[in-house]
Order: structure tokens, then C-alpha cells, then sequence
């Protein structure tokens, strides 16, 4: 026996050590570390850290709604950062679980992380029903392999690239949205108005979209995948803000288990399409002028026409542009529709400019033409600064780090709340918290105090590829409304902005329709 208790100990012992250096001793001194310096914040609680607090706080507000003059979603999405930044400031200290969180308040700070090409800031691992969804692809690969990734996939989303897609997204708009709509007014015998859920609407748009840009004649194949997206969409959503428990993943849980399958359905059906798409072009067919046709072309262009990269890595692509390319636009065009909903000034403006620049509801779309219609993305950038699609980016310090004079301990999480900086007055005004286009007048960099303040589509060399395609696609789907159109909010509506991943309305957004 006390052979065995001693083999015991000393397999436990040191992993006890361990967990006391992580659980207790780290979090203390990185604590003391910081507020050395200044920056403080809420107190570690052992193996939890915060993340009671920041339960209870989002639980509380998850049962209110907000005035629908009111554009601050951070007490509903982000309760914990606005109650912290009160007594702390803009940039403090916060525990998810043992792991410490600084909270990045400050754009000079914000710019500095973003802008590093040198692999301090790097993003974290975003844990497996993310990775399940997005998979390794530009959104979370890093270094060599993230450059690798960029140089084959930025060639499909060239502007000129782009614009050869306007028709695309013009048929797919009249035959979900337009079509559609015009029916269910017209059935509408008396009072010749409808009242329509437009969330919905635009998700099922975008993703029609995707479907047929990102995989052609393949696009059916191309919906199966946006399904089982959003089912992994909405099994993330629910392991977030739960501690993480090592290996935990690996458990065949029922969650898990479907999450196994899920993967591997993405995985087959992308595969077969890219498969056939392969074989096509070696009969001499081409790879097509789609996205996953573009990718696959450009991924062929290596030295001696060696492939770039292998064939999990375009899945990976394929995931990434697939999600990132149906859901932020469809929230982007609902929370227009809601802005311009309730600004019937700006919706009469946006209506004149519309047929002023691109005709009357017959007249055929071209990327040119969407090009001059400035007031149009205005709206669309403030609909963005207000009502961005994502609340809070996060990297991870790779070493320890002089961030603007906060000495930042290497393994901390840097967490950026988008949702409190696009409404600082410090930088956009005493108006931050209004809806007022006429800000972006002069240019995204020129909007506010600090240059290329707005960072819906982040910046640096990490910001997103696709913000071309979301824009032209945003823009197309706004016109046709517009031209056929007059819209106000249903009465029925309830405004709760809502983090499912992305802000969506939790409610939905019922829009009452009227033929122009």
C-alpha cells in the first residue's frame, strides 16, 4: 500500500501543483499586475471567474426591451461591459473563468492590436461548435497559413469580380423578396398592405444568394449546408458563456454526437460539389465563375501548378464564406429595413436617389450604378455602427506585451466591444447613440474623431474579405425594396436586440408593406 500511495502522489501531485498555479496563483498575481497600473476590475472568483456575474447581468436583460427610438444595444447584448466601464473605465480587468479578460475600450489600443502583423495579438481558439461551423479558414487561421489562405481566396472577391454578380443577387431579391411580397399585398384586397416577418425573409434571400454564388448550378447542394449551419449556429450559441472543461469535447454527449454528424454532412456535400467541380475543369469545362470556381482556379496557380492548398482547408474556405456570407448580410438588411422603418425621412430620401440614379422598378441593376448611390451607403454604414453584426472581437496575447503603456501579460485575452465603441462620444459626437447617416458624408475615415473609426468589418490586415460583396449585395436588395415599397414597422413589434452570434432582433421584425 504505501508503494501505491506514493506512485499516487507522485502522479497527483504535480498535477495538483498545476491546477493551484492556475486556479489560484496566476489570477492573483496577474490581478496585482494590473492594478499596479491602474486597471482594475470586478474580483477573480475561484475556477468561475465572472462568469456569474455576467450570466446574472445578461439573463436580467434578456427580459427587457428597448424603446424603439433607442439604439443602444449594450444593455441588452453586453449588460456586464456598460455596468464595468462605469466603475473601472474603459479598459479593465475581467475573469472568464480562470482565463483573464482585458476589455479594450480604447481606440488607439484597439488600432494598435488590430494593425500588428507581427503574431502578438492572435485570435483565440474559438471552441469546437464554432470551429464545426466557420472551420479553419480565414476568420481563425493564423500566420503562414493564414497568408497562404488569403492570397488564393482574395482574387474572388475583386470588385470587378463582383459586379459581374449584381445580376445574381438582382434575381434572387425579385424572387424571394420582391415577388413575394407583391403577392401577399396584392391578396390583401381591402387594405392593399401587408405585414410580413422580414428576418426570415432575408435569411432565406442570403441564402439563396450564397447558394448560387459561392456553388452555381450546385446551389441546392449549396442550401443543404446552409442548414446544418444554422443548427451548429444555434448549438455555439448555447455553449457560450459556459466554463470550458478540457477534453470535454471529445465525450460522445449527446450534443456532441450531433455535432459529429452535423460535421460530417458539411463536409460531404462540400466535398462532392468541389469533387465535381475538379473533375469538370480536367474535361477541359473550366472551374466556373462562382466563388467555389474563382477559389478553386486561383488555388491552382501555384509554382509548376502545385495546389495551394489541400482539400480540407478549401472545405474550411467554403464553410467560412458560405456562413459569413449569407448571415451578417441578412441581419445588415433587417436592421436597415428597421432604421429606415422608423426614419420615414430617410426612406423617402433613399427612395428619390434610388430612382433618380437607377431608374424605375423595370430597369435592370449594374454594380456601376449602385456605385453612385451615396446616401444609400450611408445608411448602410450607420445601420452598421449601430447594428453591426457582430458585438465583440477577441485576440490573445502570444507574449507578454507594451499595449499604448498597459503592460499585458502573455496568454490574456483581449476582448474588443465593438458595441460600446461605435457609440463612444468621445469619437463619433454627442450624437453617437442617434441614427444619423449624414455623418459618413465625407467617407468611412472621415465619419468621426479617430480615422476609420467604424469597425463592423474590423481593420488592418485582418479585416473582412468580403465587405465588397455584403455592400453590393445590401445595396441591390435595398433598391429593389425601394422602388416597389412604402414600409412602416409593425405596431406589434417588440425591439430586443438579441446576441445569437450575430445581433438579431429576438422577436423578429414584423414590417407592415404597401405598393408604391
Amino acid at each position: 500500500m504505501p508503494v501505491v500511495a506514493a506512485a499516487l502522489a507522485a502522479v497527483l501531485l504535480p498535477w495538483l501543483w498545476k491546477a493551484l498555479v492556475h486556479l489560484v496563483w496566476r489570477p492573483y498575481a496577474v490581478s496585482r499586475a494590473f492594478a499596479a497600473q491602474g486597471v482594475n476590475g470586478p474580483a477573480y472568483r475561484f475556477f468561475v471567474g465572472n462568469t456569474g456575474e455576467t450570466g446574472a447581468m445578461q439573463a436580467a436583460a434578456s427580459g427587457e426591451s428597448l424603446d424603439r427610438g433607442s439604439h443602444d444595444t449594450t444593455t441588452r447584448v453586453m449588460p456586464y461591459v456598460r455596468a464595468w466601464t462605469s466603475l473601472y473605465g474603459k479598459v479593465f480587468l475581467w475573469w472568464s473563468g480562470p482565463r483573464p479578460v482585458l476589455n479594450v475600450g480604447d481606440y488607439d489600443m484597439v488600432k494598435r492590436i488590430l494593425s500588428d502583423k507581427s503574431g502578438l495579438y492572435v485570435k483565440p481558439d474559438p471552441g469546437p461548435s464554432i470551429m464545426a461551423m466557420l472551420g479553419n479558414g480565414l476568420i481563425f487561421s493564423e500566420g503562414d497559413v493564414w497568408a497562404r489562405h488569403r492570397r488564393v481566396v482574395h482574387p474572388a472577391f475583386a470588385m470587378d469580380k463582383l459586379k459581374m454578380m449584381t445580376g445574381t443577387f438582382e434575381a434572387s431579391a425579385r424572387e424571394v423578396i420582391v415577388g413575394a411580397w407583391e403577392a401577399r399585398v396584392e391578396a390583401a384586397a381591402t387594405t392593399k398592405e401587408a405585414t410580413v416577418e422580414v428576418g426570415e425573409q432575408f435569411t432565406e434571400l442570403t441564402a439563396d444568394v450564397i447558394s448560387h454564388t459561392a456553388f452555381g448550378s450546385s446551389y441546392r447542394q449549396g442550401k443543404e449546408v446552409f442548414m446544418a449551419q444554422r443548427e451548429l449556429q444555434f448549438m455555439a450559441m448555447a455553449s457560450m458563456n459556459k466554463v470550458h472543461v478540457p477534453g470535454l469535447e471529445y465525450v460522445p454527449t449527446k450534443n456532441n454526437v450531433r455535432r459529429w454528424q452535423l460535421q460530417r454532412k458539411v463536409r460531404g456535400t462540400l466535398m462532392a460539389i468541389i469533387e465535381e467541380r475538379m473533375a469538370a475543369a480536367t474535361e477541359a469545362k473550366g472551374y466556373g465563375t462562382d466563388l467555389l470556381g474563382l477559389m478553386l482556379e486561383s488555388n491552382n496557380a501555384g509554382d509548376g501548378g502545385r495546389r495551394v492548398m489541400s482539400m480540407d482547408e478549401i472545405i474550411d474556405e467554403c464553410k467560412t464564406f458560405f456562413f459569413a456570407g449569407h448571415d451578417t448580410t441578412a441581419h445588415l438588411l433587417t436592421w436597415a429595413m428597421f432604421l429606415l422603418a422608423t426614419h420615414p425621412e430617410w426612406q423617402q430620401r433613399l427612395r428619390e436617389e434610388v430612382l433618380r440614379e437607377c431608374g424605375g422598378a423595370g430597369t435592370p441593376l449594374h454594380g456601376d450604378t449602385l456605385n453612385k448611390l451615396k446616401l444609400v451607403t450611408m445608411v448602410l454604414y450607420e445601420t452598421l455602427r449601430l447594428y453591426g453584426a457582430v458585438n465583440v472581437m477577441g485576440r490573445q496575447a502570444t507574449a507578454d506585451v507594451d499595449l499604448c503603456g498597459v503592460k499585458v501579460p502573455k496568454g490574456t485575452m483581449l476582448s474588443i466591444p465593438l458595441v460600446t465603441l461605435q457609440r463612444d462620444e468621445e469619437v463619433w459626437g454627442r450624437d453617437a447613440g442617434e441614427f444619423n447617416p449624414f455623418r459618413f458624408k465625407d467617407g468611412v475615415g472621415r465619419a468621426a474623431g479617430h480615422p476609420n473609426a467604424l469597425l463592423a468589418f474590423s481593420l488592418g490586415p485582418r479585416s473582412c474579405i468580403g465587405q465588397n460583396f455584403a455592400m453590393l449585395e445590401g445595396k441591390t436588395t435595398l433598391v429593389l425594396i425601394l422602388r416597389r415599397f412604402e414600409f412602416e414597422v409593425a405596431p406589434e413589434y417588440v425591439h430586443a436586440p438579441a446576441d445569437f452570434l450575430t445581433l438579431q432582433p429576438q422577436h423578429g421584425l414584423p414590417v407592415v408593406l404597401k405598393l408604391l
